[in-house]
């Protein structure tokens, strides 16, 4: 048995940070579900350098994961999202939206801890939830 193999990750990540860290999670034995949009493809997925027509950052970062595909815009997919919180006993939730994303869609803390009260919820934020910069990207090469 691997050390996280009791743990159930529902990621909403990109780029590197959040898939970074639920790849370790991964590593470790979690099991993670990432969830993309069907229309705003992760980055990482469409810049090179490519393997068989793959992306290979893509392919490192997101290594044992499962996907599906989810317009978080549209209410059916945001019950998709609580029903998953509620009905699968998902311990952890990874999102690395800019702050007030995931409260406009319905997804914020209060709202999910509702639906699973021992649900760990991690936001990654460049410059964090509240302050003078909280509303820019953080990303940087």
């Amino acid at each position: 048995m691997s050390a996280l193999s009791n743990l159930k990750i529902l990621d909403f990540s990109t780029l590197l940070p959040g898939p970074y860290a639920t790849m370790v999670m991964t590593d470790l034995g979690a099991d993670v579900i990432h969830i993309e949009s069907p229309s705003r493809p992760d980055l990482t997925r469409v810049a090179g350098p490519f393997k068989d027509g793959v992306a290979t950052a893509h392919s490192m970062l997101n290594r044992n994961k499962r996907s599906i595909s989810l317009d978080l815009k549209h209410p059916e997919a945001v019950e998709i999202v609580k029903s998953l919180i509620a009905k699968h006993d998902f311990d952890i939730l990874v999102e690395q939206f800019r702050p007030g994303v995931m409260e406009k869609l319905g997804l914020h803390y209060g709202c999910l801890k509702k639906l699973n009260e021992r649900l760990i919820y991690c936001s990654l934020t460049g410059y964090g939830q509240t302050g003078p910069f909280s509303d820019r990207a953080g990303h940087d090469i």
